[in-house]
C-alpha cells in the first residue's frame, strides 16, 4: 500500500517532495488544499480528506505544528477516541509536541488498533530538501524499523531512542542547544550593530573560527542581508521554547536560558515576526533597546614607537 503525508508547511512539503523523487506512493492531505499543488505535479496523490488518507495507506506520516492539528487530522476526541481509521496501521508522528501529549496520543492510537512511532527530527527546510535530517525514533521496534525504512530518504542518520516519548524530550534537548544558539547569535550581531560595527566582519571572523556550524553561517547569513525567509519561522521556534520550558520546569530543571529565549521569541512573535526566520528574534532585541545607539567612542591613539 502507499504512505501518506499529512501536513505540508515549510518542512512538510519538502519532506513530501523527496519521498516522491526517492520512488515512494505517497497519498497527501493538507488542511489548505493549495500547499498540495507542487505535490500533485510531482505525481502524489490528493486525498479528500484524512479518512482517505488512512484507508489507502498502510503507514501514515503526521507533520504537523501541535497536538491540537494531530487532534483534528485524526478525529482524537477529549476521551482519547480516534474516529479515522488507524486500525493495523503505522501513524508515524514527525511533529513536535510535549512528551507527555505524545504519550497519551500513542496509547490512544493503539487502543484503537494503529501502531505509533515517534519520528522527530534535527533540521530545518534546507536538510528537509537536502535529504540529511537526523531522526529520532521511539516506540516498539517493529514500528519503529518499518517507520526508518519509510523515512530513510529523509535522512543522513536514524537514532532509536526507546520507548515513547524518548524521541520527543531527546527532541527538546536538541531544541536547547539550537534555539539557544541562534538567540546568542542574534545577540552577538544586535551587541555589534549598537557598538556601530559592520555585521559582515562578525560574520566573517565567525565562520572562519572553531565556531562555525552549518547553522552559524546559515543564520549569520540572514542577519547580515535582513533576508528572514524562515526556515524554521520565529512563531513556531517560540511553541518548541515554551514545550521546553514546561518540561523543564515539570522536571525541576533549571533553564535559565531557554527562560530567556522564551520571553524573546513570545516578543518576537507579537510583534509581527511569526512568519519569519527564527533569526529574525532580534527584532525583539531592537524593540528592547531604551534609546539610540550611543556614539561610538573615538579610537584609542597608537602606543608611542619609542623613537625620539
Amino acid at each position: 500500500m502507499a504512505i501518506g503525508f499529512v501536513g505540508l508547511g515549510i518542512m512538510g512539503t519538502p519532506m513530501a517532495l523527496r519521498l516522491l523523487r526517492a520512488g515512494t506512493d505517497l497519498v497527501v492531505w493538507n488542511r489548505s488544499p493549495h500547499r498540495c499543488g507542487p505535490l500533485e505535479r510531482a505525481g502524489a496523490r490528493i486525498a479528500a480528506d484524512p479518512a482517505e488518507v488512512f484507508d489507502s495507506c498502510s503507514a501514515v506520516i503526521l507533520m504537523l505544528s501541535d497536538e491540537a492539528a494531530a487532534d483534528a487530522v485524526l478525529g482524537r476526541t477529549a476521551e482519547g477516541e480516534v474516529a479515522v481509521g488507524v486500525a493495523g496501521r503505522t501513524v508515524v508522528h514527525m511533529g513536535t509536541i510535549a512528551p507527555a501529549a505524545s504519550r497519551a496520543l500513542g496509547a490512544d492510537i493503539e487502543a484503537a488498533g494503529g501502531r505509533y512511532v515517534e519520528a522527530p527530527v534535527s533540521g530545518s527546510r534546507g536538510p528537509a530538501e537536502e535529504g540529511s535530517l537526523v531522526a529520532m525514533l521511539a516506540g516498539d521496534p517493529e514500528p519503529v524499523a518499518e517507520a526508518a525504512r519509510i523515512i530513510a530518504p529523509l535522512c543522513t542518520d536514524q537514532v532509536v531512542c526507546g520507548p515513547v516519548p524518548a524521541a520527543l524530550t531527546l527532541k527538546l534537548a536538541v531544541n536547547t542547544f539550537l534555539i539557544t544558539l541562534v538567540t546568542g547569535l542574534a545577540e552577538a550581531f544586535h551587541f555589534a550593530e549598537r557598538q556601530g560595527l559592520d555585521p559582515g566582519l562578525l560574520a566573517r571572523v565567525l565562520d572562519a573560527g572553531p565556531m562555525a556550524s552549518a547553522v552559524s553561517r546559515a543564520k549569520a547569513d540572514k542577519l547580515v542581508s535582513g533576508d528572514f525567509a524562515p526556515q524554521a519561522a520565529v512563531a513556531d521556534v517560540f511553541k518548541n521554547s515554551r514545550l521546553v520550558v514546561e518540561a523543564a520546569r515539570a522536571a525541576g530543571a533549571a533553564a535559565p536560558l531557554m527562560e530567556a529565549c522564551l520571553r524573546a521569541f513570545a516578543d518576537a512573535d507579537r510583534s509581527g515576526h511569526g512568519g519569519r526566520d527564527m533569526a529574525a528574534v532580534i527584532e525583539a532585541l531592537r524593540a528592547a533597546d531604551p534609546g539610540p545607539a550611543p556614539e561610538r567612542a573615538p579610537a584609542p591613539a597608537p602606543p608611542p614607537s619609542g623613537r625620539g
